[in-house]
């Protein structure tokens, strides 16, 4: 990790911005929306920021389920651009695939240790998007220095139907599987009938892999402040270990949108090869749910949610392209390039120290400050106030760090 005080390199700024935004949308969490939300009962606007901050519980996507896709597939476009970087620089392939194998190692301690945080013992769980990412790092290291197309287009086809295969071949749960044991309540999303049911929640081939592989690491969970053993049965949401193979498709795609946007092509047809491949992706992904063949469940990275993901993440990639590199008109991002070009710090910032913010603000300017607004009417402001306080100050961190040129890599 480097934390040297030099300009970035020569970068696409559309993609910086999109980055950007993708980490604004990670941190919007802060806002409370929920929260605010219900003191507006029936108030379409509301309820609509209140679907696209929060995760949908099975099927379907909402703005905030296609952050981790989204950041997986930017890890992907700028893998061709870092390879070509290093080979100016003088590094063999020996030396780029020692630091790939670094860099996947680091991201998944990251992964842990966030997910350990205020844990009684480690949290040895592998979910986490740092964690998936680096679980597939070198795999898309290997195929993005080929630098062939057909390549990578062969092993994103292999991933997707060989991941297709592998649970329609899996047993389908028992008529009588205890669903609620497992945090699947009766008529709630997650359940599927028939061909479909291959991917139930905590009830498919990537859960039954999870309940033998989590639990050859210790666990555990404080009881009456004794720390006791806690076998892992299922994860609450649906999650799985095994959603990293997907999600290095997602990357994949993202290697061949970096080639794409380092080809000497005009703006315009790269934004209409962007575009096109994101209508594909949308419609195939639709059509597999429609057709019964495979859902559309983020929580468990479908096939089909690697074709729709992957095809909302060209569309945006397309839409940033042409609103900065198109019309050179960038000064309207600043804001995100701020925040993209300090990814890593604006996520594990976020997640480690929002909390001591907001303490902190507290305990200097007192207990009610985030409680301005609450005087105006019957709305309680007080989580929104506190989030946009916390995402200002954490932009400022980052902030300062953009203009002092210090660019934390990995």
């Amino acid at each position: 990790m480097s934390t040297t005080p030099t300009a970035p390199p020569t970068r696409i700024l559309s993609v910086d911005a999109f980055r950007g935004f993708v980490m604004l949308l990670m941190m919007d969490s802060a806002l409370r929306i929920a929260d605010m939300a219900k003191q507006f009962p029936g108030d379409f606007i509301w309820e609509q920021l209140d679907f696209h901050t929060d995760h949908v519980k099975w099927t379907g996507c909402s703005l905030h389920d296609l952050i981790q896709p989204a950041f997986s597939f930017l890890v992907g476009v700028s893998l061709p651009f870092s390879i070509t970087n290093r080979e100016e620089r003088g590094q063999g392939f020996g030396w780029m695939l020692f630091h790939a194998v670094w860099r996947a190692a680091l991201l998944m301690f990251l992964g842990i240790f966030l997910r350990s945080n205020y844990a009684p013992l480690t949290n040895w769980t592998f979910m986490d998007t740092l964690t998936q990412i680096g679980m597939g790092y070198v795999f898309l290291f290997l195929l993005a220095y080929s630098r062939r197309q057909i390549v990578l287009w062969i092993a994103f086809v292999v991933i997707v139907v060989g991941y297709w295969t592998a649970f329609a071949l899996h047993p389908l749960p028992p008529d009588d599987f205890d669903y609620a044991a497992v945090n699947v309540k009766a008529n709630e999303p997650g359940r599927f009938d028939g061909f479909m049911a291959h991917w139930n929640k905590n009830a498919n081939l990537a859960a039954d892999f999870d309940l033998w592989f989590l639990n050859q690491f210790p666990r555990g969970k404080l009881a009456k402040g004794q720390l006791v053993a806690n076998p892992f049965t299922h994860e609450r949401s649906g999650y799985t270990t095994l959603n990293f193979i997907p999600t290095l498709a997602t990357m994949l795609l993202g290697v061949i949108a970096g080639m794409w946007l380092r080809k000497d092509w005009p703006h315009i047809v790269k934004i209409a090869a962007f575009l096109s491949l994101g209508a594909a992706g949308l419609g195939l992904g639709l059509a597999a749910e429609h057709f019964e063949v495979c859902p559309i469940v983020k929580i468990i990275w479908t096939p089909a949610w690697v074709l729709y993901s992957g095809g909302w993440t060209f569309l945006m990639l397309a839409a940033f392209y042409a609103l900065i590199d198109l019309t050179g008109f960038w000064h309207w991002s600043y804001p995100l390039l701020v925040i993209g070009a300090n990814s890593i710090v604006a996520y594990c910032g976020y997640q480690l120290i929002r909390g001591f913010i907001l303490s902190s603000y507290k305990t200097h300017l007192g207990a009610d400050v985030f409680k301005l607004l609450d005087g105006y009417g019957d709305i309680t402001w007080e989580p929104l106030v506190a989030g946009v306080v916390v995402l200002l100050t954490l932009w400022l961190m980052l902030y300062w760090m953009y203009r002092n040129k210090i660019f934390v890599r990995i």
